[in-house]
C-alpha cells in the first residue's frame, strides 16, 4: 500500500526462539467495533516494520511491540498488520517462504513467529488484529531467480507474469486463485485473527506502454465473456466471493475486509459513479468491482483509500464519503474510511495537507454519515512520528469523544473474546 500511495498521487496529478505460536483454532464471537480506529503496519520494503531487514528476533519483536503500544497511546483500537506482502509469509507457512523483509533473505527462518506474537500482544492490549494480505503480488522485481529456490512462483513459472517492474501471479488461472486462497487461509486456520484484510492490488495498476500478458489464459478460460475486461472482473469477483465463503466456513466470526483505491468509477463513465475525475477507476483499470462486492454482501467491511483532501477537484474527499455511505447503506457492510496520514506536512502535497487540522476535518465530515463506522490511518510510522501534530489532534479527539476510558474498553474487549 505504501507503493500505491505514491502511485495514486501521480495518477491524479518450525521452532522459534521467541515464538508466541498460533492461538486457539476455535472461532469466538466478536462484535464489530462501533467506532473502529485503526492503523496499517506495512512490511513491504520495510515501510513501517521491521525498520530494516536483518535485525535480531528480539529487536524485531521489540519494534513490533512498540507499534502496538503506540496504537494504544494514540487511542486506536485496531492494527492492520501486513503478513503476506509479496507471496511470502510472516508466519511459518507450509505454502510460502519466510519474508525477505525479516532477515534480508527470503525463506530464512527469523527465529520467531511475528504473526503469532502480533495476535497475542494486540489482544493483550485490547486491540483487534486484522491480518493484511496481498493476493497476487509476487515480487517487487521481475527476476524469478531472486526468489527462494522452493518458492511456488519458481516451482510453477507458468503462474507468473512480469508487469511494471514487478512479478504477479496471473489472476486468470483457477489454480492460482485456489493456491493464494489456501496460502492466506492457513493464517485464518492457525491464528486467532479478528479479520482478513486485503489492500488495493488485484490486477495491477496500469503502466503506460506495457501489457499484462494474459492472452493465453483468456483464450483458455474466457469463453462466454463479452471482452477481456469482463472476464478479468469475473476472476476478481471469484477470488473475493470464494475467499469470503471459505473464511466463514473456517471461522464464522472472522471478518473479511478490503481496502480498495477510493474511486469505483467516475460519474462521467457511469451514472452510478462518484462526482470525481480520477485517473484510475477500480472497475475499469484494476478489474475490481468494489461496489458489487458491497452490494452482494461478499465482504464484511470496506475501507476505501480516500487519500485526498477536502476540495480536491479530481477526487474530493467531501464528495467521496457520502458516495461510499450510499453504497453501503442497507447492506450490512461496514464502512471504514482510509486516511492519508502520510500526506500531513509533506511539502509535495497541496496546501490543505500543510494544515494539521485537515484530518480532523475529515472526521467532522465522517461524523455526519452514520454509515461511516471508523477510520484507518496510513500508516504506523506516521502514527508514531505525528507529522504537524495531526495525530495528536486525532488522538485527543478520540479520548474526549469516547465516554468510556481506555481500561474499560480493554476490559470490554477481553470480555467479548471470553
Amino acid at each position: 500500500m505504501a507503493v500505491t500511495a505514491a502511485l495514486m498521487t501521480t495518477m491524479l496529478n518450525s521452532s522459534h526462539a521467541l515464538a508466541d505460536g498460533p492461538v486457539g483454532p476455535e472461532g469466538r464471537h466478536r462484535a464489530p467495533r462501533r467506532d473502529l480506529r485503526g492503523m496499517w503496519v506495512a512490511t513491504v520494503t520495510n515501510r513501517d516494520w521491521p525498520s530494516r531487514p536483518g535485525l535480531t528476533a528480539a529487536q524485531q519483536r521489540a519494534e513490533l511491540i512498540a507499534h502496538l503500544d503506540m496504537a494504544v497511546t494514540r487511542n486506536l483500537n485496531t492494527v492492520v498488520f501486513q503478513v503476506r506482502p509479496t507471496a511470502d509469509a510472516l508466519w511459518p507457512s507450509p505454502y510460502e517462504p519466510w519474508s525477505q523483509y525479516l532477515t534480508g533473505t527470503q525463506g530464512k527462518d527469523p527465529g520467531w513467529d511475528p504473526l503469532g506474537t502480533a495476535v497475542r500482544e494486540a489482544h493483550a492490549r485490547g486491540l483487534e488484529l486484522h491480518a493484511w494480505f496481498n493476493p497476487y503480488r509476487v515480487a517487487m522485481h521481475t527476476d524469478p531467480s531472486k526468489l527462494s529456490a522452493k518458492h511456488p512462483a519458481r516451482v510453477h513459472p507458468e503462474w507468473v507474469l512480469p508487469y511494471g517492474g514487478k512479478l504477479y501471479y496471473n489472476p486468470g488461472l483457477p489454480e492460482v486463485r485456489s493456491f493464494v486462497q489456501d496460502a492466506m487461509l492457513d493464517a485464518v486456520r492457525r491464528y486467532d485473527i479478528d479479520a482478513v484484510h486485503w489492500d488495493d492490488y488485484f490486477y495491477p495498476y496500469p503502466v503506460a506502454g506495457q501489457v499484462f500478458a494474459d492472452d493465453e489464459a483468456y483464450a483458455r478460460y474466457g469463453a462466454g465473456f463479452p471482452d477481456k475486461a469482463a472476464w478479468r472482473r469475473d476472476n476478481t469477483d471469484r477470488l473475493v466471493r470464494e475467499t469470503g465463503a471459505r473464511i466463514k466456513k473456517l471461522k464464522k466470526n472472522v471478518r473479511f475486509g478490503i481496502s480498495p483505491f477510493g474511486v469505483w468509477r467516475n460519474g462521467a463513465t457511469d451514472p452510478l459513479g462518484s462526482d470525481t475525475r480520477a485517473g484510475v477507476q477500480t472497475y475499469d483499470d484494476l478489474h475490481a468491482d468494489t461496489r458489487k462486492w458491497v452490494r452482494e454482501g461478499w465482504i464484511d467491511y470496506i475501507t476505501p483509500q480516500l487519500y485526498w483532501n477536502i476540495g480536491l477537484a479530481a477526487a474530493d474527499y467531501a464528495k467521496l464519503v457520502p458516495w461510499w455511505a450510499g453504497v453501503v447503506k442497507g447492506t450490512g457492510v461496514d464502512l471504514y474510511v482510509g486516511e492519508a496520514l502520510y500526506k500531513a506536512g509533506d511539502p509535495a502535497q497541496p496546501a490543505p495537507w500543510q494544515n494539521a487540522a485537515e484530518l480532523s476535518r475529515h472526521l467532522d465530515l465522517c461524523a455526519k454519515y452514520p454509515e461511516v463506522k471508523g477510520n484507518i490511518y496510513f500508516a504506523a510510522k506516521e502514527v508514531a512520528s505525528d507529522p504537524l501534530g495531526a495525530m495528536t489532534m486525532i488522538a485527543d479527539r478520540y479520548r474526549h469523544r469516547d465516554y468510556r476510558n481506555r481500561d474499560e474498553r480493554h476490559r470490554d474487549y477481553r470480555h467479548e473474546r471470553a
